[in-house]
């Protein structure tokens, strides 16, 4: 049989409608970018990956795409690995704050990970999840249902469009206004009714620390027996999340990025000091985002569960993060940003192949359900996705809506993202603060 090459690559990147979701470093802005590498082989057969969006990643793509064609795909490990060592200098900065994530070369190799994951999966006949570490550990990967407080936007001039023709009660109210309490509480009731959550993540760092730990109170007492927690990016200082501590012990599973870098303290140290002070379970996707920082996180005791989202860790690499969580007594999470279904099933794989204990996994994709690239996108049913023997990534792609996100992308114009636009709107020369939630100025 003839050995499977590589016999061209797509980079596309498309665009989908997004809500004004607030967080530390602003608001959404009405669409999001993402880019998609498309593997065809020698066979006609083709495997995808999709990955976060920038001009330096595309550029990364655009230069690494001719040194793919006519390589062999069965070499698909060794042919990362150079890749990875080839370029290692573009993300020598690090991912940098919040979403300013200076990296390019992970997020650029991740794309063709997964395309080529998919193609080897569907020519051995089995799940991709099967090619990641030891194998499928699970069929059933629980997801959480992540909650945003929604801006204002109808005060502002961009146009949040409502774009499903018949939606259903989740997606009506998805564009709408939500800040304060009762929003929260109402949007945790309609994904849970939608989507049939047990875990709720509240997005922080976007009012007063004393008005989220409100939410959080009322989201426990509303749904008594959910797993919450709270995410503030680590815009609060240790003493700010101590006293957090003491209202919402006992309320939350765990506390992600409560606090972060203080004085001559590194960001580790404080998170350290926090989980020791507190008794409460720290997570992070700010502190412990590639190997060496993972390595001093745990030297630190600084964290409970790393969120190796797969995007900047790769998939092979998220799972042997995995790996290392259960050899130290952690817990193995992933993080997540806006997304199209494609990086909803990557996630599902990779969930499926962690090995240990794993928390419920962060998803965008409430916000995005609707928009599919796929013509059969996961389904989060009971709070969870089903892995089943499907090849590959078990999603065919949809060419029809590829393009028509691809039109979409380009009727916008923007690839990087830039929360601070829309933030502009509402507060007039608002800028970017680690330390400051984003409604306080």
């Amino acid at each position: 049989m003839p050995k499977q090459t590589i016999e061209e690559i797509e980079i596309i990147p498309v665009a989908g409608y997004d809500s004004m979701l607030l967080n530390l470093s602003g608001a959404h802005t009405p669409t999001f970018s993402r880019i998609l590498v498309i593997i065809t082989d020698n066979h006609g057969r083709e495997g995808i990956g999709e990955i976060p969006c920038s001009q330096s990643i595309l550029s990364m793509l655009d230069l690494i795409a001719p040194s793919l064609r006519g390589q062999t795909v069965e070499n698909y490990r060794s042919l990362l690995r150079s890749l990875l060592d080839r370029y290692k200098e573009h993300d020598a900065a690090g991912r940098g704050l919040q979403t300013f994530d200076q990296r390019t070369t992970i997020h650029a190799v991740t794309a063709i990970e997964a395309a080529l994951l998919d193609l080897r999966g569907k020519t051995l006949g089995m799940p991709v999840c099967e090619l990641l570490g030891r194998g499928k550990i699970r069929e059933s990967i629980p997801f959480l249902a992540y909650l945003f407080f929604i801006g204002e936007s109808e005060a502002t001039e961009f146009d949040y469009k409502q774009e499903i023709t018949q939606p259903n009660s989740w997606h009506s109210a998805r564009r709408s206004p939500a800040m304060d309490t009762q929003a929260i509480i109402e949007q945790a009731g309609l994904v849970a009714e939608t989507y049939g959550f047990k875990d709720f993540k509240l997005k922080g760092g976007v009012f007063a620390p004393e008005k989220e730990i409100e939410a959080v109170i009322g989201l426990s007492q509303t749904f008594p027996q959910a797993h919450l927690t709270l995410d503030p990016n680590g815009c609060w200082d240790l003493a700010t999340a101590l006293e957090a501590a003491k209202q919402l012990k006992g309320r939350v599973s765990y506390l992600e990025d409560p606090c972060g870098a203080e004085g001559r303290f590194s960001s580790r140290e404080i998170m350290a000091e926090f989980r020791q002070r507190s008794g409460i379970p720290t997570a992070t996707n700010m502190v412990a985002t590639d190997s060496r920082e993972l390595a001093h996180a745990i030297k630190q005791s600084a964290v409970d569960i790393p969120l190796a989202d797969p995007h900047f860790w790769g998939m092979e690499g998220a799972v042997q993060v995995s790996n290392l969580c259960r050899q130290n007594g952690l817990c193995w999470g992933a993080h997540s940003n806006n997304h199209f279904d494609i990086s909803l099933a990557m996630v599902s794989q990779v969930a499926a192949a962690a090995e240990g204990t794993i928390t419920a996994i962060d998803t965008h994709w409430i916000w995005q359900e609707g928009q599919h690239l796929t013509l059969n996108p996961p389904k989060i049913i009971d709070g969870a996705i089903q892995i089943d023997d499907s090849v590959g990534l078990g999603v065919e792609i949809d060419r029809a809506a590829i393009q028509k996100a691809h039109a979409l992308y380009q009727e916008v114009g923007q690839s990087d993202r830039d929360d601070s636009l829309a933030m502009q709107a509402l507060i007039p020369n608002w800028e970017f603060d680690p330390k400051s939630p984003c409604m306080v100025r």
